[in-house]
């Protein structure tokens, strides 16, 4: 045989054994399946789709994190153990629906790492039995509504609920009943834990302050949606929504509902509850009376 064929064939030859070894290797190691998201959305009967971690358990908010931070300290701490998801979260590593930026890390009073969802630190639940606290296993969703304050957490609500102090744009402690005075009020906000209120000169589905041209939104902005998702211990059927203007504003058994400008998007503001005095710009409650009829 000449060069060129004995060239020929030591390709073949050479290409046969690449090829046997690549599907030798194949067999011997087949494909690793791909590791479960650290961070996922859940199914469930009871509440809904709601975010657990990678081995299905349901994670929780605390309507008293108003501030953004751990306030479930003591007694509390044990029940409610903290969720940490690592100091290298990223998009790869979250379930469908999910987004990295609303994830973030914050440091507890006692230096411990924990992970919060939109602004809300998120808890696991492990309630005493038997006198040792046990964490619920995956799947479960017990810790829904305990004390009216712990709900499972969500990708979608629309309707969050705050446990905190009602402290007046002039600097005064009120009540849920618009008086002054101490202790906590739970009461509206967004996802993100963004006050609403309700303007007492309204009627029921009626805006009666909002103008025709927005030019006085920015001072109580509509909370424009139409989407009704919220916790468990609310009533569904007691939101509905107005048109505005050509614009969809949710409301509360009739109360439309609204921002206040000067509480600037930040979580736990009510500043709105004095303004320009108290009961004009009420902060809204579950056991709310409903709008009068125009």
């Amino acid at each position: 045989m000449n060069c060129v064929t004995n060239t020929l064939f030591s390709w073949i030859a050479i290409a046969g054994i690449v090829a046997l070894s690549a599907c030798g290797s194949k067999n011997n190691n087949p494909d690793t399946p791909a590791p479960k998201p650290v961070v996922q959305i859940s199914a469930s009967a009871t509440v809904g789709n709601h975010i657990t971690d990678v081995d299905g358990n349901s994670l929780y908010y605390f309507s008293n994190d108003f501030n953004g931070s751990n306030n479930c300290t003591g007694g509390c701490a044990a029940v409610w153990p903290i969720y940490y998801a690592g100091d290298n979260l990223a998009q790869a590593a979250l379930g469908t629906g999910l987004d990295i930026k609303d994830f973030a890390t914050i440091t507890t009073t006692d230096g411990k790492k924990q992970t919060t969802y939109k602004g809300w630190p998120l808890y696991y639940f492990a309630p005493n039995v038997g006198g040792a606290n046990v964490r619920e296993a995956a799947g479960e969703t017990k810790g829904e509504a305990v004390n009216n304050v712990w709900f499972v957490a969500k990708t979608d609500y629309t309707i969050q609920l705050v446990n905190a102090q009602l402290v007046g744009a002039d600097g005064k402690n009120y009540l849920a009943d618009h008086t002054e005075g101490t202790g906590k009020t739970l009461y509206f906000t967004d996802a993100k834990g963004v006050t609403l209120y309700a303007f007492a000169p309204d009627k029921f589905n009626v805006n009666t302050f909002t103008k025709a041209d927005f030019s006085n939104n920015a001072i109580w902005p509509i909370y424009e949606t139409d989407q009704v998702i919220v916790p468990s211990i609310l009533d569904k059927t007691l939101f509905g929504t107005t048109t505005v203007f050509g614009k969809k504003q949710l409301t509360y058994k009739g109360w439309p509902l609204y921002y206040f400008g000067q509480d600037a998007g930040v979580r736990g503001s009510n500043k709105g509850v004095s303004v320009p005095k108290p009961g004009v710009w009420p902060v809204v409650t579950k056991d709310a009376a409903a709008a009068p009829q125009p």
